[in-house]
């Protein structure tokens, strides 16, 4: 697919819609989501409007599905935001409406279970972006990562090019949101080591495909928000995973099956996001941490070197769970040039 459209972006003081298309974690988690509203507010003008499923838990698919279309149509609302991800926006999907969606194309941010929306707006021809949720990035406690603020704000107010930088810093460990005390002071930060580059001699511009990988291996089961593989072709692929945290064995697997599918091998390049490697369920020590994601790196480059050995990979891009979080343009252009070491894409 070419020429995706890239609907207008808000300008400060304008409306925006605040959507839980995949949890209604706000209705749980106030502290977050609340900082994360008032900065919208203070820190990039917007108006946040809310929706009946933003705060309810266990809103059905069709309710959810509802809250989007009366996003989309209202002519006040100049973009949509999610406040989360969750675990079952794939059955959301079969209740859109894409000719409204079409007709009323806006900007829209997600990512994580996001992914669905996502790619179901690219297949309507509209790029989205994959970043920023109101409970994560802009409700980080103490003050957004710089990074993130520049990028999120870039995406939202601004067209044409900008380029991704990597982060001195990064953090995968996270505080409990039910502790007040949680949101005194920034999150714990350690030095990071760049992006790391394989087949880091080639040039690649394209469209940009993908999302969080977990999610995509669901979209590929349900036979959902796919194309043709040969529609691919030539474009910027990116993945992120969870804080979920598949094994290493799990991440080759769904790869090995997306080349088994003959799509792998459609991507020139691939950005790899920085694995999330502690949540609280897996509350790694710091050499296990570190082990995690080199299995991780490991299992990428066993698929890719099977199906895809010509295809460049830059590792541990901030575009997924860790902070700080890059946006990326879905459908938008992405530009990776690995003899100058920089990636540009267009938002």
């Amino acid at each position: 697919m070419t020429d995706l459209l890239y609907p207008a972006k808000p300008r400060p003081g304008d409306r925006i819609a605040v959507l839980s298309p995949a949890s209604g974690l706000p209705g749980l988690f106030p502290l977050p989501y609340e900082l994360g509203l008032r900065r919208l507010q203070d820190d990039f003008g917007l108006k946040a409007v809310e929706y009946p499923t933003t705060r309810k838990m266990g809103a059905t698919p069709e309710e959810r599905a509802a809250d989007i279309h009366a996003a989309f149509a209202d002519p006040d609302i100049k973009a949509v935001i999610a406040s989360i991800g969750g675990d079952d926006q794939i059955t959301v999907l079969p209740h859109l409406d894409r000719d409204l969606l079409r007709a009323n194309p806006k900007p829209f941010f997600g990512y994580s279970d996001n992914t669905n929306l996502l790619l179901f707006l690219r297949n309507l021809g509209i790029v989205s972006y994959h970043g920023g949720s109101v409970m994560v990035e802009l409700g980080r406690p103490g003050a957004m990562h710089p990074l993130t603020a520049d990028s999120l704000r870039a995406a939202l107010f601004t067209s044409g090019e900008y380029e991704l930088t990597p982060s001195g810093d990064y953090g995968d460990v996270n505080r409990p949101w039910e502790d007040p005390r949680t949101f005194d002071s920034e999150p714990e930060m350690e030095p990071a080591d760049g992006w790391s580059w394989h087949n880091g001699n080639q040039v690649v511009d394209g469209a940009g495909w993908g999302g969080n990988l977990e999610i995509i291996s669901w979209l590929l089961m349900a036979d959902r928000a796919m194309l043709p593989v040969d529609s691919y072709d030539g474009n910027v692929l990116f993945l992120e995973t969870s804080e979920e945290m598949p094994r290493a064995e799990e991440v080759y697997r769904i790869l090995r099956n997306m080349g088994e599918r003959g799509l792998l091998q459609q991507f020139p390049a691939l950005l790899m996001g920085r694995a999330k490697s502690w949540s609280f369920e897996n509350r790694f020590s710091a050499d296990d941490r570190v082990h995690f994601r080199r299995q991780q790196r490991e299992a990428v480059l066993r698929a890719l070197q099977q199906y895809a050995p010509a295809a460049m990979v830059v590792f541990d891009v901030d575009l997924g769970h860790t902070d700080p979080q890059l946006v990326v343009p879905m459908g938008g252009r992405i530009r990776v040039d690995g003899p100058a070491r920089r990636i540009v894409v267009t938002y």
